[in-house]
């Protein structure tokens, strides 16, 4: 055999993980090394997602750089792209002055954190105009307090910022593909801008996923609205509410109301080339690996 050539059945399985690796959030309490990695193992990731403080909490913990590093290393030696998901309470278009601040500083402590791990993206979602004040003011206040932290951005190995939008609760800045674009005029188109698309919260937000074609009509629609190589990372998850439903509850792939045939066109349209997706759905570890079984199932046979 060629040494340059790999047998064909490995060529075919390498070429659709390096299409679209799939893996899924760890859990780090006790370590992103001693915890993080056995889990993502079990799970059988391709890449990984994680948290680098409290989800649901304000701190801003320092990171220990040896275990940094080692996390890194590990990772860079298993081939898994890791991405980081900001804390949910961020929101730049709030009316409260402290949230504000203390919204920029958890993003800010992020995406240092991301660069820290070797995270290609930091996940943050996109808020909401709160207080009743209209949607022009908020958006406002987006490009007047996060497009200074992108422009932070300079390193080579800063990770990009990732908006994810939400199923569309309240007064979302943000839910419908559509709304992407006033969003990415008020952060100016930043070079260091992208999107991580969640499949269920598009769905909530009214995005027909699971009718026929749904999933490729949103995925054009997005490249319409932000432009080719925005898209960097895509959260899969079923939903356990219906299309337009406006809530954010994830259920496991193809036991929920968008079902497992749309999940199939993530791995063969122009737009997902070389992104990665994570699950986020129920289950634990069992529940986790058996999805992400599936989506590799649904990858293998679109690229046949």
């Amino acid at each position: 055999m060629n040494g340059d050539t790999e047998p064909t059945g490995l060529t075919g399985t390498a070429r659709a993980r390096g299409r679209n690796p799939v893996g899924g959030h760890i859990p780090v309490a006790g370590g992103l090394v001693r915890t993080g990695l056995p889990y993502a193992r079990r799970m059988g990731a391709e890449t990984v997602q994680v948290f680098v403080a409290n989800p649901r909490g304000w701190a801003t913990p320092a990171g220990v750089a040896r275990q940094d590093e080692e996390f890194r290393a590990a990772c860079a030696e298993e081939d898994l792209p890791v991405w980081v998901h900001a804390p949910y309470l961020i929101n730049f278009g709030s009316h409260t002055p402290a949230t504000v601040e203390l919204s920029v500083e958890s993003m800010r402590h992020s995406l240092r954190r991301g660069r820290a791990i070797g995270a290609l993206g930091v996940v943050v979602h996109t808020g909401s105009a709160t207080g009743g004040r209209p949607r022009r003011e908020a958006l406002a206040q987006v490009h007047e307090r996060l497009l200074p932290l992108l422009d932070e951005l300079t390193r080579d190995d800063d990770p990009w910022l990732l908006l994810e939008p939400t199923a569309g609760q309240g007064a979302s800045l943000c839910s419908l593909v559509e709304d992407l674009g006033p969003y990415f005029e008020a952060l100016e188109h930043h070079p260091k801008l992208g999107v991580c698309l969640d499949t269920c919260h598009v769905f909530a937000a009214g995005h027909d996923l699971a009718e026929t074609g749904g999933m490729k009509r949103t995925l054009d629609e997005l490249v319409s609205v932000v432009g080719e190589g925005r898209l960097r990372l895509i959260h899969a998850n079923d939903s356990k509410e219906a299309v337009g439903a406006h809530r954010d509850r994830h259920e496991n792939i193809g036991s929920g109301h968008i079902g497992a045939d749309p999940f199939a066109e993530l791995f063969t349209h122009p737009a997902t080339e070389g992104v990665s997706l994570t699950i986020e759905t129920p289950g634990g570890p069992e529940g986790h690996a058996a999805d992400v079984a599936r989506l590799k199932e649904l990858r293998a046979a679109a690229a046949c």
